[in-house]
């Protein structure tokens, strides 16, 4: 079983740095761009993928849409699970109004925000119930950069710890208990394009 995890395009709060969370903010055009980049690697790539799923916020859908309609692939009824980490009164706001308000270790403090261990748990679950029901499937997952890198500490610990991009690829296989690590974080697809 081979998944591929893929964080939502590029949204306007994105790009003013603003924390989404649960807040349903829309891709703009270069996050339908970019999704549209993915779609052309992966139909490149020699690997089949059997469906896509995502979290239910728009901005994943709308990524997931595009993609699967390129691929051909079907769309499955969206994972709450899979849902970006709620950041309380934290949401909408940049960096530099979450220090004014709270300083910089705004995170640490008790705003709404939902902890580590409780994103972890529902990533880990979701991954559990996919393998058990899909094992001899090759799935793709549209998710969140907060969950997406709360998934990954609770897999590798610390090992990758580098901010998750805009439309980033990362392929986990199963292998008997274990997720192996195939590609990380992956943006090459946008890159190369850029470069043409």
């Amino acid at each position: 079983m081979l998944v591929g995890l893929i964080r939502h395009g590029l949204t306007d709060w994105n790009a003013l740095g603003k924390i989404q969370g649960r807040t349903d903010i829309p891709l703009n055009d270069e996050g339908r761009r970019q999704a549209a980049r993915l779609a052309d690697r992966l139909l490149k790539e020699p690997y089949h993928w059997d469906f896509l799923i995502t979290s239910g916020l728009s901005r994943a859908e709308e990524t997931g849409k595009i993609i699967a309609d390129r691929l051909g692939i079907p769309v499955y009824d969206p994972d709450s699970r899979l849902l970006e980490r709620s950041f309380g009164q934290a949401e909408g706001l940049t960096a530099e109004e979450r220090e004014t308000l709270w300083g910089k270790e705004w995170s640490r403090h008790e705003i709404g925000q939902e902890k580590d261990a409780e994103v972890q748990s529902r990533a880990l679950s979701f991954m559990a119930d996919l393998a058990e029901r899909f094992d001899d499937k090759n799935v793709l997952v549209v998710s969140h950069g907060g969950l997406l890198a709360q998934l990954y500490t609770a897999l590798y610990q610390d090992k990758h710890t580098e901010r998750i991009g805009n439309l980033s690829l990362t392929l986990l296989e199963k292998d008997d208990e274990q997720w192996a690590l195939k590609l990380y974080n992956c943006t090459r697809h946008l890159e190369e394009i850029l470069d043409n």
